[in-house]
C-alpha cells in the first residue's frame, strides 16, 4: 500500500486556500466536496513547476499535445480508440454541458436524469432553458441500477437529450456495457442527444472497468458527446480544463457552434497539468486506487462497528459515500445534524433529489486517519438509546 498518500496531516490541509478547507471553521472536517486530500501526482506537479518557471501563465489556446495525451491515456486505459481531432478543450464539464444544451436544444426540452445525481445537473439544465425530467435509479442486485423502462418512457414522452453519468455521483456506480448498449439503442430509436458525463472515469475502482460511451460504436457516436477530464483522477479541478469529444461528423457539427470565447474560460495551467496527468501520470493513479480501494473498504468495517443502522455499498468507482442515515431517525437532515452535532460537513442528500431526504454524500479521498475521525465523530454525535 503506498503510504505518501496518507502523509498529510490536518494543519498541512488546513493551510489550503481550497474552498474545501476554508468553507467551515477550523473544528469542522470537511467531507462535502469532490475534492481530495493528497498532494498532487510528482509529474503533475513537476509539470506546473515548469511552466510558472518559464511564466507560462497566459491564455489557453487549443493544444495538440493534451488531445494526443488523452487519446493514448483513453486507449491504454478503457480500449478506446478516440481520434485526437475529436477533442475540444473546454473549462469544466458543467460548463461545456450547458453551453451544448445551449445550441442544441429548444426552450424547455426535457433533459433525462437519474437521481439521485450531481446537484448542477438540476442547476444547469434550467439555466440553459431546458426542463428536468428524471428516471430515478432504483435499487437492484448490483447495487444502484438504471431504471430503462424508466428511461424509455421518458425518450417515448418526448425528452430530447440524456444526461449520463458514469461513474455515476453521488452513487458510485459504474454502469456495465450491456446497460449502455441498451442505452445507446434507445437514443437511436428516439433520436435523443447523449451527454455522457465521464469525468470519473480515472477512478473505476478495482473490480470494475470503466466503459467510454463512444467506445460503443457508430449507434452511440453518431447521437453522442463525451465529457472527460483529469480534474477528479488527479485532483486539479481549480485549474480548468476539461475535454468534450466527439466520434462522428454530426457531432462534430454541434460543437462546431459553440462559442469561440469558450477556449478562453479555459486554464492554460489546466492543459498543462492535464497532458502530463495524461501522460506521465499513471502510475501514481494506479496506486491513488489501491488506497481508494482501502477506503472504501475502511469505510464499511468503520460503519459496521460505530453505525451499523447507515446503509452504505461501497463505491465500484470515485471516492464517494452515498450513505443512507434514514434509520438513525436524527431530528433533522443528517447533513445539517452531523454538523451541528459531529463538526463534519457532508453533502446533503436532497440536492441530489428531491426524494432523497436522510441521505448524504461523503468524500472517502481523505487519510485513513482522517476518514476514521469523521466516522467516529459522527458516531459520537448520534443519540443512544437511553
Amino acid at each position: 500500500m503506498p503510504t505518501s498518500f496518507d502523509d498529510l496531516s490536518i494543519d498541512e490541509l488546513r493551510r489550503r486556500s481550497s474552498d474545501k478547507w476554508r468553507k467551515y471553521p477550523a473544528d469542522v472536517l470537511p467531507a462535502f466536496v469532490a475534492e481530495m486530500d493528497f498532494a498532487l501526482a510528482p509529474p503533475v506537479a513537476a509539470a506546473l513547476r515548469q511552466a510558472v518557471g518559464r511564466s507560462d501563465t497566459g491564455y489557453a489556446s487549443p493544444s495538440d499535445d493534451l488531445s494526443r495525451a488523452l487519446a493514448t491515456f483513453a486507449a491504454q486505459r478503457f480500449q478506446w480508440q478516440l481520434d485526437p481531432a475529436g477533442v475540444v478543450l473546454i473549462p469544466d464539464v458543467m460548463v461545456g454541458i450547458t453551453e451544448v444544451l445551449r445550441v442544441a436544444t429548444a426552450p424547455d426540452d426535457g433533459v433525462v436524469i437519474n437521481p439521485p445525481v450531481y446537484p448542477p445537473f438540476y442547476t444547469h439544465i434550467a439555466e440553459a432553458g431546458c426542463r428536468v425530467v428524471e428516471a430515478p435509479l432504483v435499487n437492484g442486485s448490483d447495487g444502484y441500477e438504471l431504471d430503462l423502462a424508466a428511461l424509455e418512457r421518458a425518450f417515448q414522452d418526448g425528452a430530447r437529450v440524456y444526461l449520463f453519468c458514469n461513474p455515476h455521483n453521488p452513487t458510485g456506480r459504474v454502469f456495465r456495457r450491456a446497460e449502455m448498449e441498451r442505452i445507446a439503442e434507445l437514443a437511436a430509436t428516439y433520436d435523443v442527444l447523449v451527454l455522457s458525463d465521464e469525468i470519473h472515469a480515472p477512478l473505476a475502482l478495482p473490480g470494475a472497468q470503466h466503459v467510454p460511451f463512444l467506445s460503443l460504436g457508430r449507434r452511440a457516436a453518431d447521437r453522442t458527446i463525451a465529457f472527460v477530464s483529469a480534474t477528479k483522477g488527479w485532483n486539479i479541478p481549480g485549474l480548468k480544463c476539461a475535454q468534450a469529444v466527439v466520434g462522428s461528423d454530426r457531432m462534430r457539427a454541434v460543437v462546431q457552434r459553440l462559442p469561440e470565447e469558450l477556449i478562453a474560460r479555459v486554464g492554460n495551467l489546466g492543459v498543462i497539468a492535464s497532458t502530463a496527468a495524461y501522460r506521465d501520470g499513471v502510475t501514481w493513479l494506479d496506486d491513488l486506487l489501491l488506497v481508494l480501494d482501502r477506503n472504501r473498504r475502511l469505510m464499511g468495517e468503520l460503519l459496521m462497528e460505530q453505525l451499523p443502522a447507515i446503509r452504505y455499498q461501497p463505491p465500484q468507482g470515485t471516492y464517494l459515500a452515498w450513505l443512507d442515515c434514514r434509520v438513525l431517525n436524527l431530528p433533522r437532515e443528517p447533513v445539517e445534524f452531523f454538523l451541528e452535532h459531529g463538526r463534519v460537513a457532508l453533502g446533503p442528500g436532497p440536492k441530489s433529489g428531491s426524494s432523497w431526504a436522510g441521505f448524504v454524500r461523503m468524500t472517502m479521498g481523505t487519510s485513513a486517519g482522517i476518514l476514521r475521525e469523521i466516522v467516529e465523530r459522527m458516531s459520537a454525535a448520534v443519540p443512544r438509546p437511553a
